[in-house]
């Protein structure tokens, strides 16, 4: 398809976009924004259209743009209003749309039971008042996202499918099925999701679902209230990297809780990450033994030590020739279960289990009874499974023994997912951590190569177990396990440390919404227990903090409303007194704890 100048899908490039947060009715700071934005290497740009008097100024900062030498494509972003939708296609190249309150009404999150025929007499709603829109963008040769969020589903979608992945997808092959029929191909489709495990499994069904209907329309990702510094970065890394390296996605988008241009650089080096996966070995894998794409769960495995079974995936700390008397006063909040040192692995009591080649473990019997940890690689390993089949019964009798897995394949994640399929085709039920070794410099370049290689394998119930080394010095312990607890975290696989779930902010954002996030993680950091959304407003904010224990929302000017889950507790509390009310809240639940000494 095309957006403007910019080509999107078949072969091109993956293409980087970022959003403003500024007023689009002040025309100065926004068309400033943008050429910040385009400077730092998007494609494309999507701003904010609240009212009439928004979508009318965008022919003002489409000029000044252009006058300053910038036609990178702009994309009007509408909630609720098609009126609004009409008049921006006069002036950009793009309109985003919501399934889920374009043409239905505004969510109140009620339950109705629906019949075939009042739910089919709902479609033809729709279509009576879409098809015509299509046909004015076809007059302007205006493309159109259709672009779903977890969060803001209709109550006519939910009250038949619920707050499901099948339910999320069908609100997009409505529209999908209108422009097919009306031959509109100028389409791409975004789903998205604060959970990366609900993000991949859903655009996943949803590629699957438009090739059973012969649909090709190129893919939007992103993970929507990622939040900001290091968290928002390992969250999109997780979820759109596990897409990505699938072959999914053509454009994508990193939400930081941040000034929009610092999503750009992210999202190039994320992409930069995924190309070097080109051009690798073949990957051997049983393709019978796939998982469900499209369900979550986890991987059978024998319990041993604290892995596999109903135990959490334990994190494993690289002590690259220290000891661990000197490692332990270092561990801060976030304790690794077990250490690795080259030929032993220590747990926190000191007991050393032996590492062995394989060599050692089917030929050694010096270790005989005795828990035990292997370490290898797939080439490595189907070589050796070949020269010596015996090892298939030995693994599959074993009672004592963990595989420590490697990749030195340039595509990690399709190398080490291929070892997990072959493990399920021979009922191999041991645990296994799953090790990757870097060489980087800078910890946010780790941080999203790390979380694009494993995330998507924990997404799929892979690993009971992650290590993670790096070669360079400048990257310390403490970062390399926090990295650990942190990825395991993002691909929703075990829960440490308190998850705020921000959005990016956008032109209804009526405060600093960066300040503010940072504020309300400082004040709240220590509830480990707990998840905490800090939305910019009522547009999605509510619907995205569906798995929150707590939300802060933007209410209006100096107001803010205050929730328990997607119940509203506070309305327009003065934004000044917001996080004390928000504790009083936590407090009246029982769910406040004071700080550690």
């Amino acid at each position: 398809m095309r957006i403007g100048g910019v080509l999107l899908g078949d072969q091109n490039p993956i293409r980087i976009q970022s959003m403003t947060d500024t007023d689009t009715s002040d025309t100065e700071a926004t068309v400033e924004q943008i050429i910040r934005i385009i400077k730092a290497g998007a494609d494309m740009v999507r701003v904010t259209v609240r009212g009439v008097a928004d979508a009318e100024n965008l022919k003002n900062i489409k000029s000044e743009l252009v006058a300053r030498g910038f036609e990178n494509p702009l994309v009007a972003d509408i909630h609720f209003n098609p009126h609004l939708a009409e008049i921006a296609a006069k002036y950009v190249f793009k309109v985003r749309i919501n399934p889920g309150n374009f043409y239905d009404k505004r969510a109140k999150f009620e339950h109705h039971l629906y019949t075939n025929e009042e739910y089919k007499t709902e479609l033809r709603k729709i279509e009576e008042q879409f098809v015509p829109f299509l046909q004015m963008l076809k007059d302007t040769n205006t493309a159109l996202r259709i672009g779903a969020n977890q969060g803001s589903l209709s109550d006519r979608i939910m009250s038949r499918y619920g707050d499901t992945p099948a339910g999320i997808v069908e609100s997009v092959m409505e529209f999908l099925r209108i422009c097919q029929n009306q031959d509109f191909a100028n389409v791409v489709i975004s789903i998205k999701s604060s959970n990366t495990r609900s993000m991949v499994y859903t655009v996943r069904l949803l590629n699957y679902k438009m090739r059973l209907e012969e649909m090709s329309y190129p893919l939007h990702l992103g993970v929507t209230e990622a939040g900001e510094g290091e968290d928002g970065r390992i969250k999109s890394a997780v979820g759109i990297g596990a897409l990505l390296a699938d072959g999914i996605g053509d454009t994508i988008r990193v939400s930081l809780t941040e000034a929009p241009e610092n999503e750009i650089s992210v999202a190039r080096k994320l992409i930069n990450h995924i190309e070097t996966y080109r051009n690798h070995k073949p990957i051997k894998a049983p393709l019978f033994a796939q998982i469900n794409p499209f369900e979550y769960e986890r991987r059978s495995v024998r319990p041993v030590l604290k892995m596999g079974d109903k135990n959490l995936p334990v994190v494993m700390a690289d002590l690259r020739g220290r000891t661990l008397s000197e490692i332990l006063p270092l561990r801060g909040k976030q304790i690794p279960e077990y250490f690795f040192n080259n030929h032993e692995v220590l747990d926190l009591e000191g007991n050393s289990y032996p590492v062995l080649t394989l060599e050692e473990y089917l030929f050694g019997g010096s270790h005989w009874g005795q828990t035990k940890f292997i370490r290898t690689n797939k080439e490595e390993f189907d070589h050796f499974m070949n020269e010596n089949p015996e090892i298939i019964t030995k693994l599959k009798q074993t009672r004592k023994t963990i595989l420590i897995l490697e990749s030195l394949s340039r595509n990690p994640f399709a190398d080490l997912r291929a070892f997990f399929m072959t493990l399920e085709s021979h009922i191999w039920k041991v645990p296994v951590v799953i090790f990757r070794k870097y060489n980087e410099r800078y910890l946010e370049n780790l941080q999203i190569k790390a979380a694009a290689d494993l995330g998507g394998l924990l997404i799929d119930g892979y690993g009971d177990g992650i290590c993670i080394t790096n070669e360079s010095e400048q990257i310390t312990f403490t970062d390399l396990k926090d990295l650990s607890f942190s990825i395991l975290q993002a691909s929703r696989m075990r829960l440490t440390k308190t998850e705020f779930i921000s959005c990016p902010g956008c032109g209804r954002t009526l405060f600093d919404l960066h300040e503010t996030t940072i504020k309300i993680k400082t004040h709240f950091n220590h509830l480990d227990h707990l998840k905490i959304g800090v939305m910019g407003c009522v547009v999605n904010g509510p619907g995205e903090m569906g798995d929150v224990d707590y939300g802060f929302v933007g209410a209006g000017p100096g107001n803010v409303n205050l929730y328990k889950g997607q119940v509203l507790i506070k309305r327009h509390i003065p934004f000044e007194q917001a996080v004390e009310e928000l504790e009083a809240i936590i407090r009246e639940n029982g769910d406040w704890k004071d700080r550690e000494a």
